[in-house]
């Protein structure tokens, strides 16, 4: 199967395919003269990158989960505790983003948005509070 077979079933662009494949998260064979050729199971390998990194795992969680999906004596602890460690840094993101919104909806507030060239927006912005 060549590389625009495989970037519509698994919905993934070929340019993804490729780098992943440079970063050897899936190998296809080579044929004679050079063209990928990849089989069924490599379908399912980028399907299942792209879920995972849809969900935000790194790409090195995403080796990781790959490596745990593909070894059969896999504990689901070890799984588990991937998933945990990237839930609390989402967590910690959101935590992040709820505190700028915060800052940003009060500096919003003080701002008169009129004439005036005063404006604690950049006031705040350029350390000068």
């Amino acid at each position: 199967m060549n590389i625009g077979e495989v970037s519509e079933r698994s919905g993934l662009p070929a340019k993804t395919i490729r780098y992943y494949e440079d970063i050897a998260l899936v190998r296809p064979l080579r044929s004679a003269n050079g063209y990928r050729s990849f089989r069924e199971s490599d379908i399912h390998k980028l399907a299942f990158l792209g879920r995972a990194r849809a969900l935000g795992f790194s790409i090195e969680d995403c080796r990781i989960l790959l490596d745990l999906y593909e070894d059969k004596s896999r504990e689901s602890a070890q799984v588990k505790a991937v998933a945990e460690g990237h839930l609390t840094e989402i967590d910690n993101k959101i935590a992040q983003l709820k505190s700028m919104r915060e800052t940003l909806s009060q500096l919003i507030e003080t701002c008169h948005g009129d004439h005036r060239p005063d404006c604690p927006i950049l006031k705040d912005l350029s350390g000068n509070t």
